[in-house]
């Protein structure tokens, strides 16, 4: 093939990709579905998997391996992916820098956020923002601390809230809120009544814990594991208002944030008691590949809510 030859093949190939088919592609890839993608990117999911056939003859390649549970992703697939998630990035990047040039602020937020930060903090947090930027929009999704820092790694959102204690290299981080951790028990319990204690005390105990790869169970298994001990954990539960009803009907205890404790006093008959342990008390950061190059929506946001005080 001459130079010329494949410059041209080259300028074709650029105008038969366009970018919502690459847009569409990465929905499909992030949610496994051509459904779920098409809900939501409020398309018909005949017209999705058009696009997608259109891009797979572009490329003269198999993007997807088309199944009954939904899509996975051939080897071709793969590195598409990456490739139009960093271009995506990148006129993400333009489009605020031009933003900045516009009448008003407008757009959408991406964000990505751990259960203890958007139970304890962001709905004050974020209703104050969206009452002075009424024309912003906010998408959030609720994640694990690990998952949330995987979707800012990867584009899937602009910008993470999570215990930064799970790792974060490669993104940039700012501080967000403090928050510590206590030890939840029933009333009555022979814990109760004592002002502090150190996490090993109640390791005799059955344990309501979270979601096996929640930064909590990691923590205070890691916690039991260097004494020596282990948690004897009774049940998983997804949810900080499901731990408590679990702790209050007597099937253990459980370690939850403070200040969520103290936003559901009324789930049930509990207490709390103050760990010891200097892994109780935690840092919860705003994470992102690089906050110059956000978009100005999104800077704003992070100034918000860097200006908040960081006590609980």
């Amino acid at each position: 093939m001459t130079t010329e030859t494949a410059s041209l093949s080259g300028r074709n190939f650029a105008r038969r990709v366009d970018l919502t088919s690459l847009q569409l592609f990465v929905a499909v890839c992030e949610l496994g579905s051509i459904g779920r993608a098409a809900e939501r990117e409020f398309i018909a999911a005949s017209a999705v998997s058009k696009r997608l056939a259109d891009l797979e003859s572009a490329l003269g390649s198999t993007l997807l391996y088309r199944h009954s549970r939904g899509v996975d992703l051939t080897p071709a697939g793969e590195s598409l992916l990456h490739h139009a998630r960093s271009m995506l990035f990148s006129l993400e990047k333009m489009q605020g820098e031009l933003s900045e040039y516009a009448d008003g602020v407008r757009g959408h937020v991406r964000v990505h956020a751990s259960i203890s930060a958007i139970v304890q903090f962001l709905p004050e947090d974020l209703g104050v923002f969206v009452r002075r930027h009424e024309h912003v929009k906010i998408d959030l999704e609720e994640h694990l601390s690990t998952e949330v820092v995987r979707a800012v790694r990867e584009g899937a959102a602009d910008l993470g809230i999570c215990n930064v204690a799970v790792g974060i290299s490669g993104l940039q981080m700012r501080t967000y809120r403090e928050d510590e951790l206590v030890l939840v028990v029933p009333a009555g319990h022979r814990l109760a009544g004592e002002k502090a204690i150190e996490f090993i005390e109640s390791l005799d105990d059955d344990h309501v814990g979270l979601h096996a790869n929640s930064s909590i169970y990691m923590t205070i298994h890691q916690a039991a594991a260097q004494s020596g001990r282990s948690v004897r954990l009774r049940i998983h539960v997804t949810g900080l208002d499901a731990m408590c009803r679990m702790i209050h009907n007597g099937l253990g205890v459980g370690v939850m944030p403070r200040r969520a404790f103290e936003l559901m006093r009324g789930v049930g008959r509990l207490a709390s008691v103050t760990l010891e342990d200097a892994w109780a008390r935690r840092q919860l950061g705003l994470v992102a590949r690089d906050f110059s190059t956000l978009p100005v929506t999104a800077r704003l946001l992070v100034d918000h809510l860097t200006a908040t005080p960081t006590a609980a």
